[in-house]
């Protein structure tokens, strides 16, 4: 079993005054997606910030906090 963290977090878009709260096991990478684009529900919001996240030790218990 690899040690992988789970992240929930919250963003923020400053341009329409917005947040989003998701979950990932890379946030990095996460938000690098939202603010390219390549997140549908979130594409037209961009730029995103984060403002916000929690470390969960299984997907399970970061789905739940979402």
């Amino acid at each position: 079993k690899c040690n992988l963290n789970f992240y929930v977090y919250i963003l923020y878009s400053t341009s329409f005054n917005k947040t989003y709260v998701g979950q990932t096991n890379n946030i990095k990478n996460r938000l690098h997606s939202h603010n390219n684009g390549k997140v549908r529900s979130t594409k037209a919001y961009t730029p995103w910030d984060l403002i916000h996240y929690e470390i969960f030790a299984s997907r399970a218990e970061a789905m739940k906090k979402e």
